[in-house]
Order: structure tokens, then C-alpha cells, then sequence
């Protein structure tokens, strides 16, 4: 699209979540992969359905590499090891009690010294999986834009990830095509849409009493 300046990041994938899951087989793959494009399978979205969405964009070229930064936000795996260090058991069993399969940051740990002495073996053993900060491979910025929709018999719901305001951002770029404008309107929340819907009406039937006064 001669309109987007910018990419999404090759194989982002959003999943589906299951109650003791963290990621289903389902799946939806922005900016595929070759390889992606021949193993991933189309799929139906069903009713009662949870996914993560998960959006990444960048003004480089689609690729990425990590940031030179710590690594902070970790999620446990479904591996198994025993662990040999008193403070990687004390560590880890935190975590599954604290997060089960969700992220988390090592913010929330009120010893946070203590908990990276217990971090590093649960990653070496492949018990947590590490989030670390992405950029473009030419050094540009990756931003990321993350949230839950649950699929309900009226429509779909986001559940979380805050709201966008476009008044807080100002752009010289603006996006031309009214099939992607028009879209781009629409609620991913229903109790929203459903408002702005009321107040269409509303604002229609108004316009017509006064024509016909």
C-alpha cells in the first residue's frame, strides 16, 4: 500500500488462549514469513474464542533484532527441569503461583536483586521465556501495540490494552483510502460501537424532523 509508511514485523503472530494454555494452534501471522506462508493453515474464528493480539510496526524494513537492553518481561514455558539452586526454586515457584502462563515483569517482585539471582537458571533451562526489546534491523524503532478480543455471539470485544487516542498524536502522513478510514472507525469494543450507533441514529432522526418541519 503506496499509503503505509510502515511495515509490520515479519511473523508477529497473534494466538488463541485457552483457560490453561497460553497459545492454542490457531493462529493469525501479520507480514508472513516464506515459510510461514506454507505451514500455517487457515482457520475459522468460533464463538466464545479468546486471542492476544499482538502488533508490531516499524518505518525500517520488517525485520528486527534485539535491543541492547535488559531483558525484563518474561512468561513461564511448559518445560520441565529441577532445578539446582534454592533460589531459582524459590524464583520459580513464585512465578507459577503469582502468573501461571501469563507475562510478567520483574518489576513485581518486591526483591527484585532476589529474583534475578533465581531468573537466570529458570532461562538457561528454557523454563521461562525472555521478551526483549526489539528494533529494526537498520536501527529504526519497533513499536508494539497489544491487547485481548474475546469472539462473543454479538461481535468481538477487547477486553484490555488501553484505547488509542489519535488527538494525542500528530502525523504529516494521514491515510487516503476510505474502505481502510471507514474501518479503521469501527469499535473493537461492542459496548462502544453500539453507542456510536445510538447516537447516529439519534442524530439522523433528528436531522429528518427538522427537514420535515
Amino acid at each position: 500500500d503506496s499509503e503505509r509508511r510502515e511495515k509490520a514485523v515479519v511473523s508477529t503472530q497473534s494466538t488463541g488462549r485457552y483457560q490453561t494454555e497460553a497459545d492454542t494452534d490457531k493462529q493469525i501471522v501479520l507480514n508472513p514469513s516464506e515459510m510461514q506462508k506454507k505451514e500455517v493453515k487457515d482457520m475459522e474464528f468460533a464463538v466464545h474464542e479468546v486471542y492476544a493480539m499482538d502488533v508490531f510496526v516499524t518505518p525500517g524494513t520488517g525485520k528486527t533484532k534485539e535491543y541492547n537492553s535488559n531483558t525484563t518481561v518474561y512468561r513461564r514455558t511448559e518445560e520441565i527441569y529441577q532445578l539446582k539452586m534454592k533460589a531459582s526454586r524459590a524464583f520459580y515457584s513464585d512465578v507459577c503461583n503469582r502468573f501461571t502462563l501469563m507475562p510478567f515483569t520483574l518489576r513485581a517482585f518486591e526483591e527484585e536483586t532476589k529474583a534475578k539471582m533465581g531468573l537466570k537458571e529458570c532461562v538457561t533451562h528454557e523454563l521461562l521465556q525472555a521478551y526483549p526489546v526489539q528494533q529494526d534491523a537498520t536501527g529504526q524503532p519497533v513499536a508494539q501495540f497489544k491487547f485481548t478480543v474475546l469472539v462473543v455471539p454479538n461481535g468481538n470485544i477487547r477486553i484490555n490494552g488501553g484505547i488509542f487516542d489519535p488527538a494525542t498524536c500528530k502525523s504529516e502522513h494521514k491515510i487516503e483510502d476510505k474502505e481502510i478510514v471507514e474501518l479503521l472507525a469501527q469499535s473493537a469494543n461492542r459496548k462502544t460501537a453500539n453507542k456510536k450507533k445510538k447516537k447516529k441514529a439519534k442524530s439522523a432522526a433528528e436531522e429528518a424532523k427538522t427537514t420535515t418541519n
